[in-house]
């Protein structure tokens, strides 16, 4: 069975033929290097006694590319179909959505071992993702505004909206999204629980010599590679950072406001020697901005030890 995701094709610049959606051949090409296709379908058990028409891996792998290419819901596989030049023999919108339905917990473990395994061989070879600095993971929840009531697990959020509210985790220096819980729209932003269970699904997607050391109760000693989260002022809890730690990962969030942050500002503010000037990213100074650390002038006893408040103007 053809576990490719799509077929040979050779690109020529200056040509006269028009062919849509080559960029996902492209993508797809990829996956084929990986052999994602045929990793997913060790993951996925056949039913019956002889195997589909459509191989299940390959199928996930063309789902992506679909949703890669701005697709929102299985009818839209016909994008695919419609270039069988590009992708071979692409399964239809019923095939693709009973291979959803047919995708359990444990397999959809075992599909995230497989898509783990890919992306350990890419970090491997990526220059934004070898070397020793530390890898820095983004919590955040967003939110998905949907235009019908009938749809499973939708609410009413707090911007006055209705949908849902997922959790993600992205890795900064490729802007992957490792990791995502869905919830619904009047889910908290601010969920203890669901910050720490999409942080732990991320760090089971890097690749071991990353993630190791840093899965919850792992000793400090086996660190080989620093990980770092940062979140905005939902992640901005004492309790959270406490469990970061416990993770043997280092965190930035956003302080959350209080009369003692607020008082430690206003005693700050004309202290000149206190400011420095802000730098960009290139390291130039940035005109009219300043930071001060006033971590002097706060109580951060309930946080981990090592804790500081940086602020800027």
């Amino acid at each position: 069975m053809n576990g490719n995701s799509t077929v040979a094709v050779v690109v020529e610049g200056g040509g006269d033929q028009v062919v849509a959606h080559v960029g996902l051949h492209a993508l797809g090409s990829f996956a084929d290097r990986l052999e994602v296709g045929p990793s997913l379908s060790t993951r996925i058990s056949v039913a019956g006694s002889r195997p589909p028409l459509h191989d299940r891996g390959k199928v996930l792998v063309q789902a992506m590319l679909m949703l890669a290419g701005g697709g929102e819901a299985c009818a839209d596989i016909e994008r695919l179909r419609s270039q069988p030049t590009l992708f071979g023999a692409v399964a239809s919108d019923s095939t693709l959505y009973r291979t959803v339905r047919s995708i359990d917990a444990a397999t959809l473990a075992g599909l995230w071992e497989a898509m783990a395994e890919a992306r350990g061989q890419v970090w491997r070879r990526s220059s934004a993702t070898t070397g020793k600095a530390p890898v820095v993971l983004d919590l955040d929840a967003s939110l998905v505004d949907i235009h019908s009531e009938n749809k499973q697990g939708t609410a009413a959020n707090y911007k006055h909206g209705f949908g849902f509210s997922p959790m993600f985790c992205f890795a900064d220096a490729t802007g992957e999204a490792l990791a995502g819980r869905l919830r619904p729209g009047n889910a908290t932003h601010n969920s203890i629980a669901d910050q720490l269970a999409v942080l732990d699904d991320a760090i089971a997607q890097l690749p071991e010599r990353v993630a190791v050391g840093h899965r919850s109760g792992d000793d400090a000693g086996l660190v080989r590679r620093e990980v770092e989260v940062r979140a905005d002022s939902a992640g901005g809890s004492a309790r959270l950072a406490t469990e970061f730690r416990a993770r043997n990962v280092g965190f930035s969030v956003v302080a959350r406001t209080s009369p003692q942050v607020h008082a430690a500002i206003s005693r700050a503010v004309g202290d000149r020697p206190r400011w420095a000037p802000a730098l960009t990213q290139g390291g130039d100074e940035r005109e009219g901005a300043a930071v001060a650390e006033l971590t002097d002038l706060v109580d951060l006893g309930a946080w981990p030890e090592g804790t500081r408040l940086i602020v800027r103007r």
